[in-house]
């Protein structure tokens, strides 16, 4: 099975849960005996990319150090850069008055303003005419495009091939951006989902999203849930002596990931609990508005924001921690949650998530429901032996998100459009 796959990022590239699951999912594919070739766009952040074989449009290859035997990696000059100058958005409006209290600032905040960079179609359309020419020289049975900025890229492919079309829905403009939807990504989103043969959504979620905003038919529609990378030699590293328990924030600090109500609920837990401190570790367009939000409620000295951390300082911020917090407004999946259980440490997660579907051993709470939310995190840091279930059970049940599993169910997919393509 040769399959021309489309992404736009992929570690150490990357802005968000997107590249990691590309990650494991090639890595899982690649030792199932799948052939990939992964276009990516020109990756301009810096730094060297030595644990993948990558070539770029030219065909010229440096070396390969990953293991990745089967996945060779193309870049194009067309860098798709998404979430730069996104701004704040207005809540979905069944929440509305739930949610008018502690979000009061939201007026502040342009409906008019985009999630994307200024020329982010400019460079969608100049990433589909690269792929295009790209396909035109490769060997491949399917395209698997991942997400919207890929999916133009992805017909384009399987028209001049062809070949059938699978788009993997990671997220939706709805899931970014609420009801006050950049309608341009919508149209881009349903025509690609309405090309492909076959649809992944990464949760049942992310499908009754599909289903019920796109107008899909649940048939074209499967659910392959993401996975993580155990490991299987795991040893708690010796607690941190501190005086402070400690609740982490990781993610993007935008609209989606809901990080005002982590402020507002930090400070409800404050008034039961001094000796904690808050960590925002995340970059976004409500970075510098969280910052004052937390001065404003007057804990700013006991909320931290350390901006975007990579690689190993992802692990050592979650293992400093004693809970970990997802309060996401709408998440498709969420892999940060099973990445902080990996790592020994309980979460508390969105209920308005995919990954709160199939995480049994999490603390789960409404987005917009604060003083639930400040209840359990309180709860969790006064009671060790609940901590202490939650992180047992939760390493335990690591075992059954395997990336090996959703590499089957892709490659099953692939047969299933085959043998109907004859």
């Amino acid at each position: 099975m040769k399959v021309f796959m489309l992404g736009w990022e992929f570690p150490p590239f990357i802005s968000g849960g997107l590249g990691t699951a590309c990650y494991g999912l090639t890595k899982a594919m690649s030792q199932a005996g799948t052939e990939i070739a992964f276009v990516l766009p020109t990756l301009t952040d810096g730094g060297s990319v030595d644990y993948m074989k990558i070539l770029n449009a030219d065909g010229i290859s440096s070396s390969q150090k990953t293991g990745f035997t089967n996945v060779r990696f193309i870049t194009v000059t067309s860098p798709l850069k998404p979430y730069i100058f996104s701004q704040r958005r207005k809540f979905f409006a069944k929440n509305e008055k739930k949610c008018s209290k502690i979000c009061s600032f939201d007026s502040n905040f342009s409906k008019n303003e985009q999630n994307y960079g200024e020329n982010i179609y400019e460079q969608v359309n100049k990433y589909a005419e690269k792929v295009s020419h790209i396909a035109d020289v490769e060997s491949f049975d399917v395209v698997h495009s991942h997400d919207w900025m890929t999916f133009p890229a992805g017909v384009a492919a399987a028209q001049n091939s062809g070949k059938p079309l699978v788009v993997h829905v990671h997220s939706t403009e709805f899931d970014r951006s609420g009801e006050n939807i950049n309608q341009t990504i919508y149209d881009i989103e349903r025509y690609g989902m309405y090309e492909a043969q076959k649809i992944v959504a990464v949760s049942n979620y992310t499908r009754n999203m599909i289903i019920n905003r796109y107008g899909v038919a649940a048939e074209k529609i499967t659910v392959v849930h993401n996975g993580i990378e155990n490991d299987n030699h795991f040893v708690p590293e010796k607690a941190i002596e501190k005086r402070d328990k400690i609740v982490l924030f990781l993610g993007r600090i935008t609209f989606q990931k809901g990080p005002d109500y982590f402020i507002a609920a930090a400070k409800k837990v404050l008034e039961k609990i001094s000796n904690v401190k808050f960590i925002m570790a995340g970059d976004g367009d409500m970075l510098h508005r969280m910052i004052e939000y937390a001065a404003e409620l007057g804990i700013g000295h006991k909320v931290f924001f350390t901006k975007f951390l990579r690689g190993a300082n992802v692990e050592k911020m979650y293992r400093m921690a004693d809970l970990y917090v997802m309060p996401s407004v709408s998440e498709p999946f969420g892999i940060a949650p099973l990445e902080a259980v990996k790592n020994g440490v309980p979460a508390l997660i969105s209920k308005q998530s995919g990954i709160s579907e199939i995480l049994i051993n999490a603390l789960k709470v409404d987005f917009w429901d604060v003083n639930q939310m400040a209840n359990k995190i309180t709860a969790a840091l006064k009671y060790p032996p609940m901590s202490q279930t939650l992180r047992e059970n939760g390493r335990n049940e690591m075992k059954k998100f395997r990336w090996e599993d959703a590499a089957f169910k892709i490659n099953e997919i692939y047969k299933q459009i085959l043998t109907i393509a004859g």
